[in-house]
């Protein structure tokens, strides 16, 4: 995996990628159509975020490069790449129990906030792409 040339693409199996974590100075596109939905990104290698329609998806602390993306009610999955270990928030449905698999480890049940918000630590540095799965329990 790398970083996300065009800051965000639409990929074969509807899933969004997105994000480019080596970037130095801050990038941006908004508009960006898929499923009916306006996307914006801002990228670069300090923060990512994704916006739809207006409302809050995803950003992490530092910038990371996301593929894969896809959002269900059920929950999200996704791969993540970033040169240094993130804070990766996505939002969900609010005050909702969700099992969350980094990898190829569980890392338990974690509840969204009021506000639907998910915070997880994720170890990139050295590792390569990882896979997220959060599922509603």
């Amino acid at each position: 995996m790398s970083a996300v040339d065009e800051l965000i693409k639409t990929e074969g199996d509807g899933s969004l990628s997105f994000g480019n974590h080596v970037l130095q100075a801050k990038s941006k596109k908004e508009d960006y159509k898929h499923g009916g939905d306006l996307y914006k990104v801002k990228t670069f290698k300090d923060i990512t975020k994704l916006e739809k329609n207006g409302l809050f998806v995803y950003e992490s602390v530092p910038g990371t490069s996301v593929n894969y993306f896809s959002q269900t009610e059920e929950g999200v999955s996704f791969t993540v790449e970033g040169t240094d270990d993130a804070q990766i928030t996505v939002g969900l449905a609010e005050d909702t129990e969700y099992e969350v698999i980094v990898g190829d480890r569980n890392a338990g049940i974690m509840k969204t906030n009021l506000g639907g918000k998910l915070s997880i630590s994720v170890e990139l540095a050295g590792e390569g792409e990882v896979e997220l799965k959060i599922k509603k329990v």
